[in-house]
């Protein structure tokens, strides 16, 4: 019993025992390390990547148990700057973060196909983007809060269109719309969606 402690207590001492958690490899407080998670809401999580004062810190890639991965920027633990967020089941985000949230330009691609390519902030749509669903419609305009809510163009995939102002993701305020062989069918007042005639 004396002898296997005293090699557990020299292994310890004098190689430091590789681990599969925690900073398994390099330095990680200030320079490029690899720390593995194994408690919490983080547990199976695994960064790999840049640190400044024991915070994640550069440019790293931080993956996540659930199969989703994150390459790009970090400022103080939280993704910040230019990156991309690949999700398990195939969608992807290409654009920046700050503050461990999209925000400025982004890329949101759906597995499907449906994206949107436009303006973040706080996680949510906001300002001006295209919105292109996989049945081929299309809204390009603004956004706010992940709402059509503004002026804007929504474009059927048959060739009808509407211009005009959005509010609450439906046609609010002036607005055309267009049918497909060129005939207007109401230009004026619209509420939620139906011509004010």
């Amino acid at each position: 019993m004396k002898k296997i402690l005293f090699v557990l207590f020299c292994c310890v001492a004098l190689v430091g025992c590789k681990s599969d958690v925690g900073c398994i490899d390099g330095d990680c407080e200030n320079g490029q390390g690899t720390y593995s998670y194994a408690y919490g809401e983080w547990k199976g999580d695994k960064y790999v990547g840049e640190y400044k004062d024991g915070l994640m810190h550069g440019q790293g890639t931080y993956g996540y148990a659930n199969g989703d991965e994150y390459l790009g920027g970090f400022k103080n633990d939280k993704k910040h700057g230019q990156g991309t967020y690949n999700y398990a089941n195939g969608t992807k985000y290409v654009g920046e973060f700050k503050d461990g949230k999209f925000n400025g330009q982004g890329t949101f691609t759906y597995a499907d196909g449906e994206n949107y390519v436009g303006e973040y902030k706080d996680g949510l749509m906001n300002g001006q983007g295209t919105y292109t669903y996989p049945n081929g419609d299309n809204y390009a305009g603004e956004w706010k809060g992940a709402l059509m809510h503004g002026q804007g163009t929504f474009t059927y995939a048959d060739g009808e269109n509407y211009v005009g102002e959005f509010k609450d993701d439906k046609c609010n305020g002036q607005g055309t719309y267009t049918l497909a062989n060129g005939t207007i069918y109401h230009s004026g007042l619209w509420k939620n969606d139906e011509p004010v005639k």
